[in-house]
């Protein structure tokens, strides 16, 4: 496409665009101007020609007449934004009305005779037109993305306010009625919040607002729990601790929130996140290899202050107490050599200095190759040290025993073995923290980055809320609430030691250049309390003519999640619904073909029950589709609905099966065989899916006009009613609302023991 108008390819003339709907409503516009401006200088003048250019400027100036409507709809219902709003909307309405004079040019004895002003002969009159309809265009659109930002304060300072009330109230009634108000405006937040992580241009922001929103997520249902418990005991020591840091963590979860959305910080400067080793040997390679380019670009001094600071950070993993001596030799030894390598490189590079050389020397050129290669074979041990002591520690906590010995302990009443047990699991929980710090070091991303550090502050508050949850049960042994908070936090751990086993395949992935680097934030589905078949099946262990059976069937798994990944790397919105459903269902059948082989976060069948008993992303994928359809012709509708049919029989027979109580080695090893063939057909359905749904956005977008639709646009940013689905539960960007309902309808059976 020919240059913007505005001179850069950013349509922001001067303002700047945080979100993808402003952006994606200003290119078609941007299209069509320069269309109209980058005609050549002597065009042929023919009557199709310049009925062309008269349509195109028509076009545009109804579009624009249109979204003006709008802008000044919105200006009338927001004072404090109207007279910006109306100055650009006056300014939009002028531009267009200039376009429209000088592309009105209908026939050539117009275009010759009359002497008047054309898009022909005053291309500066039209360049400057154009300038001024993309920039208050841009700032109307950017006015109402204000808007959209109030709404989120809006509905932040609401659920701040409940959350102090919930705080304060000293009676079980009182907390009932002032928490059903706290769910509905968190499932209003949840919504909003999720719009706006999903529209959000840059992805270290949408990182973080994924993982501010996963704190709230969890932290809603450990707040009901700790409060309820606070209630049951109010004298309690560790029960008031335990509530008081959920509360806290909450905030600052909601602070964050608005940090994002407003891109300010209470302290000022915004947080910088510490340069990992990742980072560090990135930047460290730009300059060496820069040098091919030019010999003066950065001085001696500076690569080897860069490298210094490499050298230091790669201690981290050196004085670990977790790393073995055989991986501490070696990494000490790789950055010697890595030393020595750049040592070598600066000498060549000062004497092909001091030579005034005004290239790489050949002798320069090797030394270059070297440096690099040994920087690369140090950051490929860093992480084969760090994945693999991730994994290790996966493997050593997928049974969770601390965590069941500390139930076992409260319920018995044990304070002596609380505390024995919670020194081991401050000791795992360390552990962990310095895990995922070295996992940041190597993640390859800034998203994994942030997604590593909220790991590490999970693993870091959750291990003593386990604690206090315990030693509160422990004080209260038949406390059924005390039990059931201690569930919640004890899940919570489990739920992020499995988000650490995706998180680990994403750092894999971008690490051997797959796919990682472009999923959005996932969890795998783990096992409940509420679980229908928890007591009903027993792990079995299958021999080894049914794992091969097993493993043939993973691998046909294993290439459907490939396929899924390929169709998903075509769309151009990453962060699309129905992408986003269709890698979670893809990551989960991965995690199923990761048990065919032995490895992953599944041990047993039991585990591999559990899994594929949850389903709810390929029900809102279904829910999404049926949704979608509506707009859609007779013909595509008709397909799509055929094989959404197709995806919901897959479903709920898989379902069924997973529920389905069975005895015996051979019944089991059948409920695997059929689990994994159901989970075959959902993503077959998927893979068929996923091309024809692309090729029908990006039809129905090359339908649109430039801004010829901005009612829709306004309504998708600016509605604030939450639907009856919404307060259902049934929303894709809820914060596990149903979960919380079924805790709130339990809340009237407060224990009277």
């Amino acid at each position: 496409m020919a240059s913007s108008p505005c001179g850069d390819g950013n349509f922001d003339c001067g303002l700047q665009i945080q979100t993808r709907s402003v952006e994606q409503t200003l290119i078609p516009l941007v299209s069509q101007i320069t269309t109209l401006i980058n005609h050549k200088d002597k065009l042929k003048k023919t009557e199709k020609t310049l009925r062309a250019v008269q349509r195109v400027g028509q076009a545009v100036s109804v579009a624009v007449g249109r979204f003006v409507a709008v802008g000044e709809a919105i200006a009338a219902e927001n004072e404090d934004l109207k007279d910006e709003m109306g100055l650009a909307c006056f300014e939009a309405r002028r531009a267009g009305t200039a376009i429209a004079q000088l592309t009105d040019v209908s026939s050539l004895e117009q275009c010759e005779g009359d002497g008047r002003s054309t898009v022909f002969s005053d291309r500066t009159g039209m360049v400057k037109a154009a300038r001024m309809l993309l920039s208050s265009v841009t700032k109307v659109l950017v006015l109402a993305d204000c808007i959209v930002i109030k709404q989120i304060i809006s509905s932040r300072n609401k659920v701040l306010v409940t959350l102090e009330q919930l705080e304060r109230v000293s009676t079980f009634q009182e907390f009932v009625q002032i928490f059903s108000q706290f769910g509905n405006e968190m499932v209003e937040f949840a919504h909003l919040t999720g719009d706006r992580q999903n529209d959000l241009k840059d992805e270290k922001k949408r990182a973080r607002m994924a993982a501010a929103r996963a704190v709230l997520e969890k932290c809603t249902m450990m707040l009901l729990t700790a409060s309820k418990t606070c209630l049951r005991h109010p004298d309690c020591e560790s029960a008031r601790i335990n509530k008081e840091a959920v509360f806290q963590r909450m905030r600052l979860a909601l602070e964050q929130v608005i940090e994002i959305v407003t891109d300010t910080r209470s302290g000022g400067e915004a947080r910088a996140l510490p340069v990992s080793i990742y980072a560090g040997i990135k930047d460290f390679k730009v300059k060496v290899e820069g040098l091919r380019d030019s010999l003066y670009c950065v001085s001696c001094e500076a690569v080897a202050a860069l490298l210094e600071a490499l050298m230091e950070k790669t201690e981290d993993f050196t004085d670990s107490a977790y790393t073995s001596h055989e991986q501490r030799e070696t990494i000490i030894q790789l950055c010697q050599i890595t030393r020595q390598e750049t040592k070598q490189l600066i000498n060549t590079w000062r004497h092909a200095q001091s030579l005034k050389a005004k290239e790489a020397t050949d002798e320069m050129e090797l030394s270059i190759l070297k440096t690099c290669q040994s920087v690369s074979d140090l950051r490929r041990e860093l992480h084969r040290v760090a994945v693999g002591r991730a994994t290790e520690l996966l493997k050593l906590h997928s049974d969770h025993l601390v965590l069941q010995a500390l139930k076992a302990s409260g319920g018995d009443g044990n304070l002596e073995a609380v505390a024995d047990y919670a020194g081991t699991l401050n000791e795992h929980k360390e552990q962990l923290v310095e895990t995922c710090r070295l996992l940041c070091h190597i993640s390859g991303t800034e998203p994994l980055e942030i997604t590593c550090i909220h790991a590490e502050e999970t693993f870091r508050v959750i291990g003593p809320q386990i604690i206090s949850a315990a030693q509160t049960l422990a004080l209260h042994p038949t406390s059924k609430i005390a039990k059931e908070n201690l569930d919640v936090f004890c899940e919570a751990w489990e739920s992020q030691l499995c988000d650490i086993a995706i998180l680990l395949k994403e750092i894999n992935d971008v690490f051997e250049g797959r796919r990682g680097d472009k999923k959005t934030y996932l969890s795998l589905p783990r096992p409940g309390k509420h679980s229908a078949n928890l007591k009903t099946v027993k792990a079995a262990k299958l021999d080894a003519e049914e794992q091969t059976t097993i493993a043939k069937l993973g691998l046909e798994l294993c290439l459907l999640t490939s396929d899924v990944d390929s169709e998903v790397e075509r769309w151009d919105e990453q962060d699309h619904e129905m992408v986003r459903l269709c890698q979670i269902i893809s990551s989960m059948a991965y995690s199923m073909y990761l048990f065919t082989r032995g490895e992953g976060l599944l041990k047993t069948t039991l585990d591999l029950f559990h899994q594929a008993e949850v389903r709810q992303h390929s029900f809102s994928l279904i829910g999404f589709l049926i949704e979608s359809v509506r707009s859609l012709l007779d013909e595509d509708r008709i397909l799509i609905l055929s094989e959404t049919e197709k995806l919901s029989d897959a479903c709920q027979q898989l379902q069924v099966c997973a529920k389905t109580p069975v005895q015996g080695k051979s019944a089991i090893f059948q409920k695997v065989d059929s689990s994994i063939q159901n989970t075959k057909g959902i993503l077959t359905v998927v893979v068929y899916l996923l091309p024809i749904c692309y090729k029908l956005i990006r039809k129905c977008k090359s339908e649109c006009s430039c801004v010829a639709s901005p009612q829709h646009w306004r309504e998708k940013q600016l509605n604030t009613t939450v639907s009856e689905e919404t307060l259902n539960g049934n929303g894709s960007n809820g914060f596990g609302v149903k979960s919380l309902e079924q805790h709130m309808a339990s809340l009237t059976f407060l224990e009277s023991k």
